[in-house]
């Protein structure tokens, strides 16, 4: 059951992804189109190519923190026998679920609906700012929920690492041999 809604949930924000990054792309292309070949500049789409970056960045992040692919300096991770690597993994994902717990989603939540009661409208489209910042709740919905998972991954990967005996699978080849 909850491997079912995980996978929706994560095909969901692929999906949100993939529309905003095409809208962002038919944007540009727009604001290229009329500041060169019409002359004439569009006023909103420099303004919604700011907020979809906003929300690129944001659900980018989740989706790259669960395929791995998230920006880290794991050279001297690397170099680290297997129980230390994991113990810092380890460490590592409890503290970007605590930032993104905290910070992104409740904090972001707060955030946009202080913006939500203000009703203060962007500039040039008149969208209240509050849903410019939901990207950041949002995200940090699915940076928290990613960071759990991978977590538990890598302490299960701690708990069955018996560093002292054979690795699972080794016995196969050592009977094998």
């Amino acid at each position: 059951m909850f491997g079912r809604i995980k996978k929706l949930l994560d095909r969901s924000l692929e999906i949100l992804l993939t529309v905003v990054m095409a809208v962002l792309v038919l944007d540009v292309v727009w604001q290229v189109f009329t500041r060169f070949v019409l002359q004439k500049s569009s006023q909103w789409t420099e303004e919604l190519a700011t907020y979809l970056m906003i929300w690129v960045a944001m659900l980018g992040a989740s989706v790259a923190l669960y395929r791995g692919a998230h920006l880290g300096i794991d050279y001297f991770v690397g170099k680290l026998a297997t129980r230390k690597r994991l113990y810092t993994e380890i460490v590592v994902f409890f503290l970007i679920g605590a930032f993104s717990l905290s910070v992104m989603l409740i904090g972001g939540i707060q955030l946009v609906l202080d913006f939500l009661d203000l009703g203060q409208p962007s500039p040039a489209m008149g969208i209240e700012m509050g849903y410019v910042y939901l990207a950041l709740p949002i995200s940090g919905f699915f940076l928290t929920i990613y960071s759990i998972e991978l977590m538990i991954g890598k302490i299960i990967a701690l708990v069955k690492h018996r560093p002292d005996g054979p690795h699972p699978g080794t016995e196969m080849t050592q009977a094998a041999d």
